[in-house]
């Protein structure tokens, strides 16, 4: 019986310290959110940048709700983004006690690089392929033999055509994240990461496809840094390797 107490005792203590790291991630998001919401107006203001620059001058709603639910979406995604680095340090001080300082070491790096690289993308989201994206999807104005083709976006969807932009693209600018830690745990070596750059080329043109409109421009603004980011890995890991191969070969003390 005093077998079965120690080992309920420990997971009894990891879920009572997972609780409160999940309570903290919550009250930050919910208090993020509250946040966001009393601006929701300045954020979605800035998000529609790109289509003022882009020659638009009037958004609409067509349901009396839309604009109201827009807000809330606004708010959600800036929430989010507000309140994602105290849920990774959450994360982070729940599964840290659990390693140890060398494995601390080699993940802490990538912990700070996620949200850079994310940043980055959707920074490139935001002022260069959307952007060009609306210059091409609003050419389509103008006269139609005789009749007045216009373009009136709505805020839904222009929301959830940016938020698409912003989300893929950075999500896309984590892939060295991810390649570098399947390294790091053996799962793939350099080896094959550099077999497998053919592949990894379709991948990123089917992504691109698959994220962004049916255009061509859009499409390469999303594939071309897809696949620089897997060259830039292939250097990075290789540099890594170098490294690990110094410090094993020197003597022990």
């Amino acid at each position: 019986m005093k077998d079965i107490d120690d080992t309920r005792a420990p997971l009894l203590e990891h879920l009572i310290e997972l609780r409160r790291r999940l309570l903290w991630s919550v009250v930050a998001l919910g208090l993020a959110f509250a946040v966001c919401f009393y601006f929701a107006r300045p954020i979605f203001s800035f998000l529609v940048q790109p289509l003022v620059a882009a020659g638009q001058g009037k958004i609409i709603y067509t349901q009396v709700f839309e604009a109201f639910f827009v807000q809330i979406k606004v708010a959600l995604f800036a929430a989010m983004m507000v309140a994602f680095p105290v849920i990774a340090t959450q994360l982070w001080q729940f599964v840290a006690p659990g390693l140890y300082r060398q494995e601390k070491k080699a993940l802490l790096p990538f912990l700070v690089a996620t949200p850079v690289l994310f940043l980055a993308g959707a920074s490139l989201a935001y002022f260069f392929a959307v952007p060009m994206a609306l210059r091409f999807l609003l050419s389509f104005q103008g006269d139609l033999g005789g009749i007045e083709q216009e373009a009136l976006p709505a805020v839904g969807n222009y929301l959830s055509f940016i938020m698409q932009f912003i989300m893929a693209f950075g999500i896309a600018f984590l892939t060295p994240v991810l390649l570098m830690l399947l390294e790091r745990a053996g799962i793939v070596t350099r080896q094959q990461l550099v077999g497998a750059r053919r592949y990894m080329i379709v991948v990123a043109f089917v992504i691109a496809a698959v994220f962004t409109p049916p255009d061509v421009v859009s499409q390469l603004t999303l594939a071309i840094p897809l696949v620089l980011l897997y060259e830039i890995t292939l250097v990075t890991i290789w540099f890594t390797e170098k490294r690990r191969a110094r410090q094993n070969a020197l003597p022990e003390k």
